[in-house]
């Protein structure tokens, strides 16, 4: 009976080795897959997240040409070491549409005979009309005006041209030509969006709107025509509105249809009660409106996919 009993447990402790052995070889196995997923989904995640910022620098620079947009997307990519994953050929026309591939090596599943795994992602981003944005000055243009992109306009800042004219002076911060010329000159801090009313200024404040244009042109003195300085306050975000409510002779508040991108092309005289410049079309800070935003040249850039 005693060497029955021994017979058994040298057969428990045969068993419980192979049960350990098969336990251990299926965590290893699973600490493989987890290892392998994880530098997988890693990776992907990384192409992904690089493939949206080429392709979102890429479409800023949409409204330029192709060789713009290519330098753009060239140099992001390096900077995130995926110079060599882009799919060939890439051809931006309405949008940029950026296509990464790379062979990623795996750990553990090297072992039964696949070193790599294609991971392939891809983004597409484009230029929609702007809804909503900061940084507006308090000038705008009637919806009505139609834009001819390079040609010289007169933004009016009289209360007697704005009613005669297209153009008007807006309280953006309240009445007073001190708020005025603060957000003219640094831009209203506070987010515009398509649909709001706001008031419009009124009497001439010429004084005030000739401290900021100076300002602006100081600040970004490059010669006149240079207008791909993204960073140029030479270029100022106005409003398109249309009139919401009339008082007397006189518009009291206008509603936003949407915005628009000028540019300064020179100072103000001592006697001017108008800013000289062009309107531009030109990519920026903002979000895509709705469909159905009229296109007045000021663009938010979206990813579509």
């Amino acid at each position: 009976m005693k060497h029955f009993f021994k017979r058994i447990f040298r057969k428990e402790k045969g068993n419980v080795i192979v049960l350990v052995a098969l336990a251990l070889g299926g965590m290893i196995t699973l600490l493989g897959l987890v290892i392998d997923g994880g530098h997988l989904f890693m990776t992907k995640s990384h192409l992904q997240k690089t493939a949206n910022a080429a392709a979102l620098s890429g479409a800023q620079e949409l409204l330029n040409d192709k060789t713009a947009v290519r330098k753009v997307v060239d140099e992001l990519l390096e900077a995130h070491g995926e110079s060599g994953s882009l799919v060939e050929p890439f051809d931006p026309i309405d949008q940029v549409h950026v296509k990464l591939k790379r062979d990623v090596p795996l750990f553990f599943s090297s072992l039964f005979g696949v070193e790599y795994l294609p991971i392939a992602v891809e983004a597409k981003a484009g230029l929609n009309p702007m809804g909503e944005t900061k940084g507006a000055v308090p000038l705008g243009i009637d919806e009505s005006v139609d834009l001819q992109y390079g040609d010289i306009y007169q933004l009016k800042v009289d209360a007697g041209d704005s009613e005669a004219g297209n153009f008007g002076v807006l309280a953006l911060e309240g009445p007073g030509a001190k708020s005025y010329e603060e957000s003219l000159t640094y831009g209203f801090e506070e987010t515009l969006k398509v649909g709001d009313v706001i008031n419009t200024q009124t009497g001439n404040i010429a004084g005030a709107t000739r401290k900021g244009i100076d300002y602006r042109i100081g600040e970004c003195p490059n010669p006149e025509g240079d207008i791909q300085k993204r960073d140029c306050p030479r270029i100022m975000k106005v409003i398109v509105y249309k009139l919401y409510e009339q008082a007397t002779n006189q518009m009291k508040s206008v509603q936003i249809t949407g915005f628009a991108y000028f540019y300064v092309t020179e100072r103000m005289g001592a006697n001017d009660d108008s800013i000289k410049g062009i309107f531009i079309r030109r990519a920026g800070d903002g979000t895509a409106g709705a469909a159905g935003t009229p296109d007045r040249g000021a663009y938010a850039i979206r990813l579509t996919e």
